[in-house]
């Protein structure tokens, strides 16, 4: 349980924020799980003690970074990763008419290795730390459009083997969330243009030295915790990466 905000003490932040990080930590430690309801607001105000509309502000926060979910007339969950939220929130190739197909996974490999030192600093552990190497085929309308070159600490997955990768259920983050119970809740990408391998060029079914679009992602669990390191090359030929700005 957490301890209530004690009436009349300054905080750096706004009050709404320190309510939403003591959330957080609660989402981190389990208090509330995937797919459950939380508290009534009144529940919550209390146990933080803190007037309504300053829960509501916290929880509104956390709503439109799509942590939690608001259900009408039924309450506010934790949001859970299917392939509905791959597709609005983590999945942004399109075609060039901006139609959103869903994407049909082929593992490539797996294998394991270690940290070099930049995937250690990226994902917070040491260098030499070992790691889980994937790599895995994203074909839309079954054409190849995406390779993905995946990057986890090993630690973090205890018992993740080829087997269970390639007969999961669900996307790749429905897996961490259920398995393991790591909510990826948002990822930073960067974005470059580059030229496909020999390697990549046959997986993906274009000529060596075609150009492709070079995805660089780090997925990130609550507090910014980031879990998964994944380089993304697709074939821009017929298809975009879609961002909408303004949107929630």
């Amino acid at each position: 349980m957490s301890a209530p905000l004690a009436a009349g003490v300054a905080t750096a932040a706004p009050l709404y924020r320190e309510v939403k990080r003591l959330l957080t930590l609660g989402l981190e430690r389990g208090d509330w799980r995937p797919g459950e309801a939380l508290p009534a607001e009144a529940r919550l105000a209390e146990r933080f003690d803190v007037s309504i509309g300053t829960l509501r502000k916290a929880v509104d926060e956390l709503v439109a970074e799509r942590v939690l979910v608001r259900q009408q007339g039924r309450g506010t969950f934790v949001a859970t990763h299917n392939r509905s939220r791959l597709m609005f929130q983590f999945f942004r190739i399109e075609r060039d008419d901006g139609v959103r197909q869903l994407p049909e996974p082929a593992l490539v490999s797996f294998g394991r290795g270690r940290a070099d030192p930049d995937e250690a600093r990226r994902l917070g552990i040491a260098p030499g730390d070992r790691v889980l190497r994937v790599r895995n085929l994203l074909r839309l309308a079954g054409s190849p459009i995406v390779l993905d070159d995946i990057v986890l600490a090993q630690a973090r997955f205890p018992g993740l083997t080829e087997r269970v990768f390639r007969t999961r259920e669900g996307t790749i983050y429905q897996l961490y969330q259920t398995r393991y119970g790591i909510n990826i809740v948002r990822a930073a990408e960067r974005l470059k243009a580059t030229l496909a391998d020999r390697d990549a060029a046959r997986i993906l079914a274009v000529a060596p030295g075609a150009p492709l679009l070079e995805i660089s992602r780090v997925a990130m669990t609550y507090n910014d915790a980031p879990v998964e390191l994944r380089r993304s090359l697709v074939n821009t030929a017929h298809h975009a990466y879609a961002s909408d700005l303004g949107k929630a």
